[in-house]
């Protein structure tokens, strides 16, 4: 064999072909594994690194390894906020303006208002399954039940989800609110048999550790989604966790939002001098009766215990991947879907007397309705004003946690300005995947709204967004414009008053100090922004006195009671009109 053989040159130049593309792919960074976990109702402040005092360990631990976003916002209710979650564009241009069981009746099915995402976007599971990803998805999904809109043809390899708003935590099929005939669940597209019991939350986690272990072998990585219905209504949870919370909020929601308050200033989250109004909604718990505190105070425990049940599940998968090799790959993002819930649903009280107790000593069981209500809503959301709905930080601004990004500095803490729409980008940055642009597929789609956090999150960059950047938002015809640290705010009554305010978030996160006479011309350019913005994304006005709680009461009648029982009714009518008719008849000829 001689150097001139051309054979001899063939396989050294094959050997060192196969060479160098062994170490570039060495070189290469792995792609991780993607752990999305959607907390629903949580404020500002119910995970103990966000100041809270419910136990939260893994979520906790997660925020050590990683990086905490004290400036990180969303929309004020849940199928908005995972529509952008889900897409990286703006819920108007998803097709989600509102919450459909919310929704006016002169928006539904406008441009911008159909309930359900359309077909101008792609989700972040599409892109990362066409990349070689496997995907899967449990829990709460709530961004449409049409066929075309489910998992199964959204991007997802494997999926079991609660198409609706909500439900029983313990018991599938139970509805929690009349807004239809049933709870739709669907599996892989199709409707499963659902357990007669369980519990939530548990159950999510089980079936994404079953799907994320049945494909291991593949050698692929994996991006999991887990929508949690914890703390949706109704609250529930193992009692075990509820008697942990006993006699913990005997002092009431007013302390507790100080306290919360003060630890979050201890903790770096908001400023020192950080002020703090008393949210109008929130009764006097010294005035109180000593059976109505006790009552109250079990509301809280119950809170609290759903959150702490919901962390130990987020602790079984993480024990579970870290059992498997996997965890040391895995980013994992937590954020809630909107800020705490804080109506009474007063409006459906004559519904739920018929389907559940409300009993203290049953608060949390099966059987059993607990809501939060408006004063533990303002001090979940401590020290921030408003709550789900409404437009106040207290609505839309969650906690963050990002952790498991390779070359990421430990607990880390950034205040820049955030957007939900920004973590379809950072996920598509790990994952080494490019953003759609204005088509895929063949199909034009919406650009993306957000912004990676990457540079962020690995120290290259404070924040993505300069002092002039901005965010519009718009829900229910509560509104904003975020401009570096200026917010151009407006809250619908009961809340709030219609009118715009104008609030520094870096010295007032808590919205206490109008500016809008210091700063004028601010305050009227921000306002032309909004409105440019507001035409941009199909924003319709909202009717006049339009209120949320009232309106998903009309929805439910216009929607399924009266489609439902318009038979039945029409039915007894007739049968009393003939009745009448027939009395009339005998009255007439007895009087003869």
């Amino acid at each position: 064999m001689t150097g001139n053989n051309p054979r001899t040159w063939l396989r050294t130049l094959a050997w060192l072909c196969a060479c160098c593309a062994a170490a570039a792919a060495s070189a290469a960074p792995q792609r991780p594994n993607i752990v999305v976990l959607v907390a629903d109702d949580w404020g500002f402040s119910d995970v103990g690194a966000f100041g809270g005092e419910i136990a939260t360990p893994n979520l906790d631990e997660l925020a050590r390894r990683g990086m905490r976003f004290s400036n990180f916002h969303v929309a004020a209710s849940c199928a908005p906020t995972r529509s952008m979650l889900l897409t990286g564009v703006d819920h108007h241009k998803a097709g989600i303006g509102n919450l459909r069981e919310s929704m006016p009746q002169e928006h539904l099915g406008k441009p911008g208002y159909l309930g359900s995402l359309n077909n101008r976007v792609v989700t972040v599971a599409t892109l990362l399954q066409d990349s070689g990803y496997r995907t899967y998805i449990t829990g709460k999904w709530n961004v449409g039940s049409e066929p075309h809109n489910l998992p199964n043809r959204r991007g997802f390899d494997r999926s079991i989800v609660q198409g609706d708003t909500g439900s029983d935590n313990w018991e599938p099929d139970k509805r929690y609110l009349a807004h239809g005939p049933k709870v739709n669940w669907f599996e892989d597209g199709k409707e499963p048999v659902m357990p007669a019991e369980f519990y939530s939350s548990e159950f999510f986690i089980d079936k994404v550790i079953d799907y994320i272990g049945s494909g291991a072998k593949s050698g692929k990585p994996f991006f999991a989604y887990v929508g949690f219905q914890a703390n949706h209504v109704p609250l529930q949870a193992p009692k075990a966790f509820i008697d942990k919370y006993r006699g913990r909020y005997d002092q009431g929601w007013t302390a507790l939002r100080q306290a919360r308050r003060d630890k979050a200033v201890q903790l770096g989250l908001v400023p020192k001098d950080t002020p703090m109004v008393t949210m109008a909604s929130t009764a006097d718990w010294s005035a109180l009766s000593a059976d109505d505190k006790r009552y109250q105070a079990r509301l809280m425990e119950v809170y609290a215990a759903m959150a702490d049940a919901m962390d130990h599940q987020v602790g079984r998968l993480v024990a579970q991947l870290k059992a498997s090799g996997e965890f040391d790959n895995t980013v994992f993002v937590f954020l809630s879907d909107n800020g705490p819930e804080g109506l009474d649903y007063a409006e459906a009280r004559l519904w739920l007397m018929t389907q559940y107790s409300r009993d203290l000593e049953r608060l949390g069981g099966k059987g059993a309705y607990a809501v939060p209500g408006p004063g533990w809503a303002s001090a979940s959301a401590s020290p921030l004003a408003s709550y789900k709905f409404y437009s106040g930080e207290g609505g839309i601004r969650v906690p963050l946690i990002i952790s498991g990004v390779a070359g990421m500095p430990q607990n880390q803490l950034n205040g820049g300005l955030a957007h939900v729409t920004d973590i379809v980008p950072t996920l598509l940055d790990l994952a080494q995947v490019a953003a759609p642009g204005t088509s895929y597929r063949g199909q034009a789609v919406e650009t993306l709204a957000g912004r990676s956090l990457l540079p962020v999150l690995t120290g290259a960059v404070p924040s993505t967004r300069s002092a002039t950047d901005s965010i519009g938002y718009e829900l229910s015809g509560n509104s904003a414009f975020f401009q570096g640290d200026l917010k151009l705010v407006r809250n619908l009554p009961p809340v709030g008053d219609g009118a715009w305010h104008l609030y520094d978030l870096r010295t007032d996160p808590g919205e206490t100090r109008d500016l809008q006479q210091q700063r004028p011309e601010v305050f009227k350019s921000l306002q032309a922004a909004y409105d440019a913005w507001a035409l941009a994304h199909g924003v319709l006005p909202i009717p006049e006195g339009y209120q949320p709680a009232r309106q998903v009461l009309i929805n439910s009648f216009v929607n399924y009671w009266i489609p439902a029982y318009k038979n039945t009714a029409l039915g007894i009518l007739a049968g009393v009109l003939g009745l009448v008719g027939v009395l009339a008849i005998w009255r007439r000829r007895s009087r003869a």
